[in-house]
């Protein structure tokens, strides 16, 4: 009779792919086939996904900046420019945050970027 000398290893396998599959319906949380290909999936979706978050929320903080300075009689790349000019060293995530929850300081930060922007156009 032959030895088997793979037996642990491979169980440890299986039970890791059936342990990440539990919730799944049906067969894809049972049969360790279709567990594999499932769980495989869902590690590719959360690897795409990390990266399209990042993306997201950028797209997000723009949005959210744009429509508060437009308020000001400002588009978003005037800003961003007038930010510059002025060494206003904060990114968008922050500015985004400013604009919806503290307004009075996010006022104050346009207000230096349009004295910026008037000196620069003259």
């Amino acid at each position: 009779m032959t030895r088997a000398k793979n037996i642990t290893p491979r169980h440890k396998k299986r039970k890791k792919i059936l342990k990440a599959a539990e919730g799944y319906m049906n067969s894809r949380s049972r049969t360790y086939r279709k567990a594999r290909q499932a769980v495989e999936r869902g590690l590719a979706f959360a690897y795409r996904d990390r990266k399209t978050r990042k993306r997201d929320f950028r797209k997000l903080w723009i949005m959210r900046i744009n429509a508060a300075v437009r308020q000001y009689g400002l588009s978003y790349s005037k800003f961003v420019y007038g930010l510059k000019e002025a060494g206003i060293e904060l990114d968008r995530k922050i500015l985004s945050e400013l604009a919806v929850n503290d307004p009075d300081t996010f006022e104050k930060i346009v207000q230096e970027v349009n004295k910026v922007l008037e000196k620069t156009t003259k």
